[in-house]
């Protein structure tokens, strides 16, 4: 995999995260009953992932970023499935926990990548590059997810994202190394 088809899978990636985490707190809400319960998911997240980076570090060398990548997309894109159906806030707690675990192995994996694929003489130019489009790529998607969400539920977002997610996994499985 080269650096561009990288910027284009990531793009698709930031893409599927946009459209469902500014939506996300909504779904949320409807399950749980107060903002300490929001704190908890949200710090099992952030627990999870804390506690999963120097595992997935190890992961990065050992079996190669495209493995982990492809990984954290069709781990996501399974796991968002279960999102519309949860009723209950231990529910939540679940796959606020498993979904910790996927963001750390995609944060830490996008940065191992962008070490391997940049150059150091033009890494602050090519990591830019790289940010621009992927945040254009974020902001397309939270703009279109809010005219989506009008037309249909917000359930049905987590459906989107969890295709955009599978695309994404299968270019980065595509490629060749």
């Amino acid at each position: 995999m080269n650096f561009r088809q990288f910027i284009w899978a990531q793009s698709l990636i930031m893409m599927a995260g946009s459209m469902i985490f500014p939506f996300y707190v909504l779904l949320l809400r409807n399950v749980g009953d107060s903002y300490a319960q929001f704190g908890w998911a949200y710090g099992l997240f952030a627990l999870t992932s804390a506690l999963a980076y120097p595992v997935i570090g190890k992961m990065a060398d050992h079996l190669g970023d495209k493995v982990l990548l492809v990984t954290y997309t069709w781990g996501t894109a399974v796991i968002l499935l279960f999102f519309p159906l949860v009723d209950q806030v231990w529910q939540v707690y679940i796959l606020q926990i498993v979904m910790g675990l996927l963001g750390a192995l995609q944060k830490n994996t996008e940065k191992t990548s962008l070490a391997r694929y940049v150059a150091k003489e033009t890494a602050g130019r090519q990591i830019g590059h790289y940010h621009t489009w992927t945040s254009i790529a974020a902001a397309i998607a939270i703009i279109l997810t809010g005219y989506i969400v009008d037309f249909l539920t917000i359930g049905t977002i987590f459906y989107l994202a969890s295709i955009v997610y599978v695309i994404s996994g299968w270019m980065l499985w595509k490629q060749k190394p």
